[in-house]
C-alpha cells in the first residue's frame, strides 16, 4: 500500500503533459534542448569518452540496457548474464577490467541521479527501458570530480529522450519463440513552455534453462521473469533561463533462478527534482529520494529444499547536488559545488535446515553510510590548447552497523554492534587537450577517485553451497590512481578513430578472498592493477554506419600478507580482451537493419584461477521495417549462432547465458 501511495502521489504532477521551445530561441534559429543538464565543458574530451546516440540504443537485439552498454568494450557486469537470468544483487557494473565482487565500481547516472541500489550497489537494469533514453555517454577512468563519489572506474551518463524525440505516442509489442512478451509505451504531447513524458514497460517470459542439459534434475527450472516499470517526467521553463525538471519512477522485477522455488524480487520507487539555469550564472541543482527492497529464496543444490529466505531488504538513498558555473571569462569555465548522499538499509532473513525443513535462525543486519563532498574544477581554453584541473574533498561516515542472529527458540546466537567510522578523502583530476590539426586531437589525463564499501559488503554474509562468504565491517574505502593518453583522429569526413593507453590501480580493492576451502571473506587487497589499450572507430557514409570498439587489458591482483597466493592472478570475472562491432543501414522513414558481433575473452570465476569461463562470441541481428505511417515491423535475433555462453562455473557447477532467441512484433512511433 505504501508503494501504491508513493506512485499515485508522484504521478499526479504529470496529469498535464507539456512541451514548447523558448520564443527567443526560435527567432534566433537556435535550438534549445530542454530536459538535459548543463552543457559538456570544453575539456570533457580530454578524458576517454564514448557516446551512443538514440539509433544505437534502440537497435538492441535483446531490448535491454546492459546489452546496449556491452557494445562499449571495457564495460562489464560482474557476470555475463543479463537482467532476465541473473540474480539482481550480482549486477554490478565496472569499466577497464578492474574486476569487482558484484558491486559497481562505475557511477551510473540517469538524468544526473545515481541509480545504484543503496544496500547492494547493483544496477537495476530492467527498470531503465532503452527506448526512453536519448543518449548515453561513457567516460572511462577514475576521477570523481563534480560527478559524485563512486566514479572509481568511470561514469555512465544516461539521458532521457525529450518529447520532440519520442513524438506524441510511441508503443511496441513483441513476442519471442518461447512465448515471452514485451510491451512498451510512452505519451509525450506538446503544451506550454516545456514537455512531459509518461512511460511504461512490462515484460514477462518462461525463460530458458540456465542449467546445462546434462546437469538438470526434476527440480531444475527455467529462468522465468516478470518485470514492469512505470514513470513520468516533467520539464518546464521558468522565465528565459531557468528550467525545472521533475521525475518519478516505480518498478518491480521477479525472477526464478535454477530451481523451482528459487525466487527473487526487487522493487523500487524513485523521485527527483532538478533546477537548471543556462544564464550568465549557470547552475544545476538536484535533490532525489530512492526506496528499494529485495527478496531472495535460496534452494539447496543437493536436497532441493529451501535453506534461506531473504524475506526483506528495505533500503533508501537520499541525496542532492548543486553545481555553479560563474561567468569568470578569459577562456575559463569554472565549476564549484557540493553533493551529498546517504544510504541506509537492513536485511532480514530466515535460515532453514536442509534436512528437517525447520527454522534454524532469524538474522538481521544493516547500517548506514553517508558522504558529503565539495569540489572545484576549472577549464582553460585557448586556440589550440585546453587544460583542466580539479580537486574534491569528501567527508564520509559509516554508522549504525550491526549483525544479529537468534535461534528458532529466541536464544541469541550472535549480537554484534560495530564501531562508527568517519574520515576524509581528497581526490583530483587533470587533463590536457591539444588540437594538433583540424583532423587530430591529442589528449592526456591523470586522476584519482574513491568508493565507499556498500552495506552489503560491510554487513551481509552469504552462502552459495558449499562456499560461505563472510562480511567484513572493517573494510576501508577503495582508492584509485591512474593516467591515460590518447588521440582522436578524423582522417576523412564521416570517419573517427580514437585510441587510448591507460594505467589504473585500485588500492584497497574489495574482493571475496578464499581463506580456507569453502570459506571466503570480503577483504581489502593491496591493489588491483590494470593497464591496457582502448580502440574505437566509427564510419558513416550516407545510410551506412559502422561502430567498433576493442579493449586489450593486462589486469592483476597485487597480493598482501593474508592473500599472498593471489599475487599476480587476474581479478575474477575479468577478460583480457573484449570487442564489439555493429554495422547498420538506415532506409525509408525510420527503417533500419543492423548486426552486432560481440566477443568476450576467457575469464576466471574466482580469485584462484581454477574455474574457467571460456571465451564467447555472439552475433545479434535487428531490423525495423516501416509498413505504414509510423508503423513498423520489428524483428530481433539474439545469439544467432546459438553460442554456448558460460556465465558461472563453480567447481563444474555451471550456468548458461541466453541461447538463440527470436523476437517479432510491431512498433508505432519512432
Amino acid at each position: 500500500m505504501k508503494t501504491l501511495l508513493r506512485i499515485g502521489a508522484a504521478l499526479c504532477i504529470y496529469a498535464t503533459p507539456v512541451f514548447a521551445q523558448d520564443e527567443n530561441a526560435q527567432e534566433s534559429n537556435v535550438i534549445t534542448v530542454l530536459g538535459e543538464g548543463l552543457a559538456e565543458t570544453p575539456a570533457a574530451p580530454a578524458y576517454s569518452t564514448v557516446k551512443l546516440d538514440r539509433e544505437q540504443i534502440v537497435a538492441s537485439a535483446s531490448g535491454r540496457l546492459e546489452d546496449v552498454l556491452g557494445n562499449i568494450a571495457g564495460f562489464q557486469q560482474f557476470r555475463r548474464s543479463d537482467s532476465r537470468s541473473a540474480n539482481p544483487s550480482a549486477q554490478g557494473a565496472t569499466l577497464r577490467a578492474l574486476g569487482g565482487n558484484a558491486t559497481s565500481r562505475a557511477l551510473i547516472l540517469l538524468d544526473g541521479v545515481p541509480v545504484a541500489d543503496p544496500f547492494f550497489g547493483y544496477i537495476p537494469f530492467s527498470s531503465i527501458a532503452p527506448e526512453r533514453l536519448g543518449s548515453i555517454r561513457v567516460t572511462r577512468g577514475g576521477g570523481s570530480g563534480p560527478f559524485g563519489a563512486g566514479a572509481l572506474a568511470g561514469k555512465v551518463e544516461l539521458t532521457s529522450a525529450d518529447a520532440a524525440t519520442l513524438g506524441l505516442v510511441n508503443a511496441s509489442t513483441l513476442a519471442n519463440h518461447r512465448g515471452a512478451t514485451e510491451l512498451s509505451a510512452s505519451i509525450a504531447p506538446e503544451l506550454g513552455d516545456g514537455f512531459a513524458v509518461l512511460h511504461g514497460r512490462w515484460e514477462r517470459g518462461s525463460g530458458f534453462h540456465t542449467t546445462p542439459e546434462d546437469s538438470r534434475v526434476p527440480a531444475t527450472a527455467r529462468a522465468s521473469y516478470d518485470a514492469w516499470s512505470l514513470g513520468g517526467r516533467l520539464v518546464q521553463k521558468l522565465g528565459d533561463v531557468i528550467e525545472l525538471q521533475a521525475q518519478v519512477l516505480a518498478f518491480e522485477d521477479e525472477r526464478t533462478l535454477r530451481f523451482y522455488g528459487a525466487d527473487n524480487s526487487s522493487e523500487g520507487q524513485d523521485i527527483s527534482l532538478r533546477a537548471v539555469s543556462r544564464g550568465p550564472w549557470q547552475f544545476d541543482a538536484l535533490v532525489y529520494g530512492q526506496w528499494r527492497d529485495f527478496t531472495n529464496v535460496v534452494i539447496s543444490s543437493s536436497r532441493f529444499v529451501r535453506v534461506l529466505d531473504q524475506k526483506e531488504t528495505p533500503s533508501s538513498g537520499l541525496g542532492g547536488k548543486i553545481e555553479i558555473r560563474p561567468p569568470v571569462g578569459g577562456g575559463h569555465t569554472l565549476r564549484v559545488g557540493a553533493d551529498y548522499r546517504r544510504n541506509e538499509g537492513d536485511l532480514f532473513e530466515d535460515a532453514y535446515s536442509a534436512f528437517s525443513g525447520n527454522l534454524t535462525e532469524n538474522r538481521s543486519a544493516g547500517g548506514a553510510t553517508s558522504d558529503l563532498g565539495v569540489f572545484a574544477e576549472n577549464d582553460w581554453q585557448s586556440d589550440m590548447l585546453t587544460l583542466t584541473g580539479g580537486v574534491r574533498a569528501d567527508r564520509y561516515a559509516i554508522t549504525g552497523g550491526y549483525y544479529r542472529a537468534t535461534a528458532a527458540d529466541g536464544a541469541v546466537v550472535r549480537d554484534d554492534s560495530y564501531s562508527d567510522e568517519t574520515g576524509w578523502e581528497v581526490t583530483w583530476r587533470a587533463g590536457a587537450l591539444v588540437e594538433a590539426s583540424a583532423a587530430l586531437k591529442l589528449r592526456a589525463a591523470v586522476y584519482s577517485g574513491f568508493r565507499l564499501p556498500t552495506l552489503n559488503e560491510l554487513y551481509r554474509p552469504f552462502v552459495v553451497f558449499p562456499v560461505v562468504t563472510q562480511a567484513n565491517a572493517e573494510l576501508a574505502p577503495e582508492r584509485l590512481e591512474g593516467w591515460e593518453a590518447g588521440f582522436d583522429l578524423k582522417p576523412v569526413d564521416g570517419v573517427t578513430l580514437t585510441a587510448a593507453y591507460f594505467d589504473n590501480e585500485v588500492d584497497g580493492a574489495i574482493a571475496n578472498v578464499m581463506l580456507v576451502p569453502n570459506l571466503r571473506q570480503r577483504r581489502n587487497l593491496d591493489a588491483i592493477s590494470a593497464t591496457g589499450v582502448e580502440l574505437s572507430a566509427e564510419a558513416e557514409r550516407g545510410p551506412f554506419n559502422l561502430f567498433a570498439t576493442l579493449v586489450l587489458t593486462d589486469a592483476e591482483v597485487v597480493g598482501s600478507e593474508f592473500a599472498a597466493g593471489l599475487d599476480g592472478n587476474r581479478p575474477p570475472q575479468t577478460p583480457s580482451v573484449a570487442a564489439s562491432i555493429t554495422g547498420s543501414y538506415a532506409f525509408m522513414q525510420g527503417g533500419q537493419v543492423s548486426a552486432t558481433l560481440r566477443h568476450v575473452g576467457k575469464q576466471f570465476e574466482g580469485d584462484q584461477e581454477n574455474d574457467v569461463l571460456p571465451a564467447a562470441t555472439a552475433l545479434d541481428l535487428y531490423a525495423s521495417i516501416p509498413v505504414a505511417a509510423r508503423l513498423s515491423v520489428v524483428g530481433r535475433i539474439e545469439n544467432l549462432a546459438d553460442e554456448m555462453i558460460i556465465t558461472r562455473n563453480q567447481g563444474g557447477s555451471m550456468d548458461l547465458g541466453a541461447p538463440r532467441t527470436m523476437w517479432l512484433g510491431l512498433r508505432w512511433g519512432y
